[in-house]
C-alpha cells in the first residue's frame, strides 16, 4: 500500500510542486490550502494519513494551531513543518507543539524527500510488540485526590469531576498499571499509541504535561508523574506531599 501524504500550503505553486515530486516518488498525496480542512482530512476514518508536510504560515489558522489540535486528538502521525521563519524560538515553537521535523524555506527538494522517507520509515504501526505487553487489566483506581473509573471514563479530583480524553485515559491507565517503574518514551510510544520504530516526538512531553495538570496538586512539583531525567517517567501512586523528587534524577 502506498504511504498517504498530505500536504498543508496556501502558496499552490509550491503545493503543487511538492504535490507533484512527491507523486513521482510514489506516494499517495492530499493539497489543501488551509487549516481546517487539513483537520478534516486527518480526522476521516478509512483514509489513513501516514505523514503531513505542513506549512506555517497558513490563512486563517497557523500551522501551530493545526499541529497542535492533531497531537491534542491523541494522534501521534508525523509533521514536517516548512517555514520561512529561521529564528531558533520558532523552530523551538514548532517542536512544542509537537512537529517531528523543521524545514526551513527555500529548501533542496532532495532533502525534502530524504525527511519525508526519514519520517515514514521511522513511524511505523506496531505490527508485531517489540517486548511483551507489561499492562494488566484495571477497572478502578485511586491516588492522591484521584479516583478514576476505565470502564465509565469517570475521573474525580476532591470529588469534583475532571474532564480527560479518551488518549489521557490510555495513558493514565498505563502508567497506573506499571507503578513505580521507569517508562521510556519509546516504550509509551509502542504501547499507548502503537507505533514503532525511532520516531523522534515530543508529542508525549505535551501529554504528560497535560496529565500532570490534571492529576497533580502542582504541576510545577509533581509528585505522582516523575520525569527521569534521559531515561523516561515514572509514576508513584502513593507519593505523598511531603515527599521530595529524587535528587538530580527527575527534570521538569
Amino acid at each position: 500500500m502506498r504511504h498517504h501524504i498530505l500536504v498543508v500550503e496556501d502558496e499552490q505553486h509550491l503545493g503543487v510542486g511538492i504535490k507533484y515530486n512527491l507523486e513521482a516518488e510514489g506516494y499517495r498525496v492530499t493539497l489543501v490550502e488551509d487549516g481546517p480542512t487539513a483537520l478534516r482530512v486527518v480526522g476521516k476514518t478509512g483514509d489513513a494519513v501516514d505523514l503531513v508536510v505542513l506549512d506555517l504560515m497558513l490563512p486563517g489558522m497557523s500551522g501551530y494551531a493545526v499541529c497542535e489540535t492533531i497531537r491534542e486528538t491523541g494522534s501521534m502521525v508525523p509533521v514536517l513543518m516548512l517555514s520561512a521563519r529561521t529564528l531558533a524560538e520558532d523552530r523551538s515553537r514548532g517542536f512544542d507543539v509537537g512537529a517531528n521535523q523543521y524545514l526551513a524555506k527555500p529548501f533542496e527538494l532532495a532533502e525534502l524527500l530524504s525527511r519525508v522517507k526519514n519520517l515514514l520509515s521511522n513511524a511505523r504501526p506496531a505490527e508485531a510488540v517489540e517486548e511483551p505487553m507489561r499492562q494488566v487489566p484495571i477497572k478502578k483506581a485511586g491516588f492522591g485526590a484521584i479516583t478514576v473509573d476505565f470502564e465509565t471514563h469517570e475521573v474525580t479530583k476532591a470529588g469534583s469531576p475532571l474532564k480527560m480524553t479518551p488518549k489521557e485515559l490510555r495513558l493514565l491507565h498505563y502508567f497506573v498499571g506499571n507503578p513505580n517503574r521507569v517508562i521510556s518514551r519509546q516504550e509509551l510510544l509502542r504501547e499507548v499509541w502503537e507505533i514503532t520504530g525511532k520516531l523522534q516526538t515530543r508529542a508525549v512531553d505535551q501529554f504528560i504535561a497535560r496529565l500532570r495538570k490534571a492529576i497533580e496538586e502542582n504541576p510545577a512539583e509533581p509528585i505522582h508523574l516523575l520525569t527521569i531525567r534521559d531515561a523516561g517517567y515514572r509514576f508513584i501512586p502513593d507519593a505523598k506531599p511531603c515527599v521530595e523528587a529524587e535528587s538530580g534524577g527527575v527534570e521538569e
